[in-house]
């Protein structure tokens, strides 16, 4: 089963995430199918990518509740 979910990346106290497809198994650092975006919590800053998340959204990932708040934030999921 494939996840969205939120990869750590950046420096101690300066933590940036990239939204990333992932298998459920894998750990929180581990290897990605695709990253579709990144969410920076400090500046409060989100890219994504729209036609990738689609895509996966319709192959049945399940986003995990931080970036399901995250795609409802940008209008992408009612």
């Amino acid at each position: 089963m494939v996840k969205l979910r939120l990869k750590r990346c950046g420096r101690k106290q300066r933590a940036i995430y990239r939204i990333v497809a992932i298998d459920v198994r894998s750990q929180r650092e581990g290897r990605d199918l695709r990253r579709v975006g990144f969410y920076d919590p400090i500046k409060n800053q989100t890219y994504l990518n729209v036609p990738a998340i689609l895509y996966f959204l319709e192959k049945g990932a399940q986003p995990t509740r931080t970036v399901h708040d995250i795609f409802k934030k940008a209008e992408l999921i009612v």
